[in-house]
């Protein structure tokens, strides 16, 4: 698979076969367009393809992990990013603009996510929120740094949860502790979060990418079709 940087966030292979993909716009929380969102799912097909990737590890680089969508319109400024797929046009100019939206741009991530042979982790390094924090609940395996917050926080702007959050909510905690997530907007601490069972495990911001690359070689080193097959 491709690696270097792409727009809004940068890939990395480290041995044995762990794809680390870190999110590298910290002066905008690392929230995501759809040019970022496009591109994550182009190189997501490129780990399923690619039989020396085994696992594929998500990562935030600043102060969040990604605070969600980026709706400031402003164009990103790293030069050096490539696009992986082409531009499509704006599609917000009619009722359902948003909704046609959400689904062909904002869900096809996480279904590829999930729809993934290969172990995923999200190494959550701080704020996880809307799309940031559905996309680490998609994930296998969820590390958390004591820095991080998470939550989806849709309904604080009048907005429905979304991207299959609620879904994989209801997977991990039930229908009443995720109604209860949902409807009291919480936005919780990693410790809070350990509790209600939305991570694995958490360390200190210092050790968070050692012991994420830590798991990520053991998960590495025991994954083959039988792993693949129980997931």
């Amino acid at each position: 698979m491709q690696t270097g940087k792409f727009r809004g966030f940068e890939v990395a292979i480290h041995d044995p076969g762990i794809a680390l993909l870190t999110f590298n716009q910290p002066e905008r929380l690392n929230g995501m367009t759809h040019h970022m969102k496009r591109d994550l799912v182009e190189t997501l097909l490129q780990a399923q393809m690619d039989d020396a990737i085994r696992v594929v590890v998500f990562t935030g680089s600043g102060r969040a992990f990604s605070a969600g969508d980026d709706i400031t319109g402003r164009p990103m400024g790293d030069r050096e990013a490539r696009a992986l797929v082409p531009d499509i046009p704006p599609g917000h100019n009619h009722p359902t603009g948003t909704y046609n939206g959400l689904r062909g741009l904002s869900q096809p991530l996480n279904v590829a996510v999930r729809n993934l042979d290969k172990l995923t982790i999200a190494a959550i390094n701080g704020v996880a929120i809307q799309t940031g924090f559905s996309l680490a609940l998609a994930c296998d395996f969820r590390l958390a740094s004591t820095e991080a917050r998470m939550g989806s926080a849709t309904l604080r702007f009048g907005l429905l949860p979304d991207e299959g959050g609620q879904f994989l909510l209801v997977q991990l905690m039930g229908v009443a502790k995720t109604m209860d997530f949902l409807m009291r907007k919480r936005i919780v601490s990693a410790s809070e979060a350990l509790e209600l069972g939305l991570v694995h495990e958490v360390v200190p911001a210092s050790e968070l990418t050692n012991r994420t690359l830590d798991l990520a070689r053991e998960l590495a080193c025991s994954s083959g079709r039988f792993t693949t097959l129980l997931r």
